[in-house]
């Protein structure tokens, strides 16, 4: 009985992250360029039981397996769904999405000053009124070559007239009075796995990963949206509080169990 204590608190501590996995996916469905977050679960190894100092079957002593037990269930790794969320027109000159795999790479300032290379698929762009294009949250946008070279220095920056007409093909390359000003910065990563998620829609590099070109087209006057499908995610929330109540109610019931173990059949 104690076994299965300890196996419905594992149950429970394993829905509790999945629930809280949902929750924050929810919370970033209104997410520019989000990607949507998975929960795993593994199971504890098998513990053995075995025969202790048993002779009976020789003179000569040895342990002997009696079958095995498993611990219930433990947290696995989060994993990231990066498939395409659909475009939302929005008409604005500087609003671009990516149709495909890649990233826009750009230069993140912390509140300390110090500069790092990061990434986004957030395409909601603006021009300040020195001309440069930046994030909603005013990180400078990178252009192609500062991009493929992991160069976050101001060397990199994309600047433009805010006073002229701009437009941008499916490459990235931005076009003012007929004349090519500069390409915006999209890579991909030859592997995801060594990559990180970083604040709500942006990435970091982690040691080992490898910068590649990306074919993905940019499509001007438009954002992706967050990938989460709301409907499935609440679905999910109702499968996963029902399997915590279950588990809530099993431990209840082997709790009744003991205490009727304690306090009436020991009588006897």
């Amino acid at each position: 009985m104690i076994k299965g204590l300890y196996t419905a608190y594992t149950g429970m501590v394993n829905q509790m992250n999945r629930m809280d996995v949902l929750t924050n996916n929810l919370a970033n469905s209104d997410t520019n360029g989000y990607k949507k977050e998975g929960a795993t679960t593994q199971s504890f190894d098998d513990v053995f039981a075995y025969k202790i100092k048993d002779t009976s079957e020789s003179s000569t002593y040895y342990q002997k397996k009696l079958g095995s037990i498993t611990l219930g269930v433990k947290v696995g790794e989060t994993y990231t769904d990066y498939s395409q969320g659909s475009l939302v027109e929005t008409g604005n000159t500087y609003d671009v999405a990516l149709t495909g795999e890649g990233f826009f790479a750009i230069s993140y300032s912390d509140d300390n000053g110090n500069v790092y290379y990061k990434l986004t698929r957030d395409g909601a762009f603006t021009v300040d009124q020195d001309g440069y294009l930046r994030t909603k949250d005013g990180d400078y946008v990178l252009n192609q070559t500062a991009a493929l070279t992991m160069d976050a220095s101001s060397d990199g920056y994309i600047q433009v007239d805010p006073t002229q007409e701009t437009t941008i093909d499916t490459s990235g390359n931005i076009f003012q009075n007929g004349e090519l000003v500069d390409t915006i910065g999209v890579i991909d990563i030859a592997d995801y796995d060594y990559i990180e998620k970083f604040g709500e829609n942006m990435y970091q590099l982690v040691d080992g990963a490898e910068i590649t070109d990306s074919a993905a087209g940019v499509e001007q006057g438009y954002i992706e949206a967050s990938n989460v499908q709301v409907v499935s995610e609440m679905v999910d929330m109702i499968t996963v509080a029902r399997a915590y109540e279950s588990n809530q109610k099993l431990i209840q019931t082997i709790d009744s169990m003991i205490g009727t173990a304690v306090t009436q059949v020991g009588r006897l």
